[in-house]
């Protein structure tokens, strides 16, 4: 086992792995950014080694900086956590060159699903369902007309490198099509260094559900069920629960199966997360593998009890995968919501500032991992989730319950957050059958975002 790990990472994250390192006998190193001096991670690390300025840029996409932080503290191994780094084949591969083991897949694996164009094909040829699409990236106009009125309207374009939603925009016709093209190659050319994009067949009522695996370096792989994901904003996560309403046993043994089929067809080790569309006849299309860690992988944590994070580090330090599928169980159900620094009323726009009164929810059945006190200033630089709140009922009604009792006593003001949204979908009677859908916010409560004006 190692004796002392870098986190590259800020925030709950870096939090969660320091946890999970020090319950383990393992040293820690936390980075940080000029921004980010007074973070908890900063002080509760073993040791902390500042590596730029605020701008991501400059400090936790920023692979000399952390490298250097981590030879100069002498640590055997880096784990990424989510977002930054985490899926970035060639900082891995810097690592492997450094002699420093790298918390997550293989460089190998990860060049195989590293953009999404190139993961539809793996999984076609492994034999997972795709929705119909380009074959190619599209690179004009001309190229992406003749897609969409082969597969017909609607459609979406998406970005192939990255995530987090970026790069992607719903067209019903050719004029906003169109007029969609440039802009979400401009988005992508933004986020992810890459103008490039393709187009998919775009489902109405479809439903993100996605399920965790776990995968050693001899071949032995499990799934933890699935997340339910569809509850969004702007292709982003806002609330996941476990196990999805819209599932029998019988769907959910065919999705877990061709899970680890697609995380064998690219030998793929650690924690991982594959991402499916189900529509409304439940039929199922592989969407993407994650290859990190998930920010609501404590949903599958409570209700498995297993540590994903402890997981992670075991098997890049060469252990062998202990859990057996035919023994993991669920108990109960549960279900996160993400509290986010920003005005629902307002297009969701941020609101950093200075978090003058703090009240995190407890009690039984409650889990709350966040990184904020009260004092704390939240940055503008970085992404503005503050907190996540998971709750876990015997049944899908109890956790509903139990969360709806824990946001009543989550204060964090006055800066604005999504609490009362929270509030709100779990109060709505499409939630609470399990009628919800990718475009439930737009549908139920009106919501307009700039992407889909």
């Amino acid at each position: 086992m190692f004796s002392k790990i870098l986190i590259a990472n800020r925030g709950e994250i870096a939090l969660r792995i320091i946890r999970a390192c020090k319950e383990m006998g393992i040293k820690t190193v936390a980075v940080y950014s000029e921004a980010d001096k007074d973070s908890l991670h900063v002080r509760f690390a073993d040791e902390a080694v500042c590596i730029g300025a605020a701008a991501p840029a400059n400090s936790y996409l920023n692979i000399p900086a952390i490298i250097s932080a981590a030879e100069i503290t002498d640590v055997e191994a880096i784990h990424p956590g989510y977002g930054f780094l985490a899926e970035n084949s060639h900082f891995a591969e810097i690592c492997e060159s450094c002699q420093i083991t790298f918390i997550g897949p293989s460089p190998e694996s990860m060049k195989m699903l590293s953009d999404k164009m190139s993961a539809r094909e793996v999984m076609r040829k492994a034999g997972l369902p795709i929705l119909s699409g380009s074959s190619t990236l599209v690179k004009c106009k001309e190229d992406a007309l003749k897609v969409a009125h082969k597969i017909k309207y609607p459609v979406i374009i998406k970005a192939s490198w990255g995530g987090g939603g970026r790069g992607m925009r719903i067209a019903h016709n050719d004029i906003r099509l169109v007029s969609s093209l440039m802009t979400a190659q401009a988005e992508a050319e933004a986020a992810f260094g890459k103008p490039d994009i393709y187009i998919e067949k775009y489902i109405n009522q479809a439903k993100h559900i996605e399920f965790q695996i776990l995968a050693d370096n001899y071949g032995n792989i499990v799934h933890l069920g699935e997340r339910d994901c569809s509850i969004q904003r702007r292709h982003q996560k806002l609330l996941e629960e476990s196990p999805s309403p819209a599932l029998n046993s019988k769907l959910r043994k065919k999705m877990g199966e061709a899970a680890i089929k697609g995380a064998k067809a690219v030998n793929y080790q650690s924690a991982g997360t594959v991402e499916f569309l189900l529509d409304a006849d439940k039929t199922f299309y592989f969407m993407e593998l994650n290859k990190r860690i998930q920010v609501e992988h404590p949903v599958t944590e409570v209700l498995y009890d297993v540590d994903l994070i402890k997981w992670q580090i075991r098997i890049a330090a060469g252990e062998k995968l202990t859990l057996n599928q035919e023994t993991l169980m669920p108990n109960g159900a549960s279900i996160e919501c993400r509290i986010n620094a920003e005005n629902p009323d307002n297009n969701f726009i941020p609101s950093p500032g200075r978090i003058e009164a703090l009240n995190l929810p407890a009690g039984p059945k409650i889990r709350v991992d966040t990184h904020v006190y009260q004092g704390y200033n939240i940055s503008p630089y970085y992404d503005s989730m503050v907190a996540k709140v998971i709750a876990h009922g015997k049944d899908r009604n109890e956790a509903i319950l139990i969360m709806k009792r824990a946001l009543d006593e989550l204060i964090i003001e006055p800066v604005k957050t999504t609490t009362h949204l929270h509030k709100q979908i779990l109060d709505n009677r499409l939630f609470q059958e399990g009628e919800v859908y990718t475009n439930f916010l737009e549908n139920i409560y009106g919501v307009k975002f700039d992407s889909e004006e």
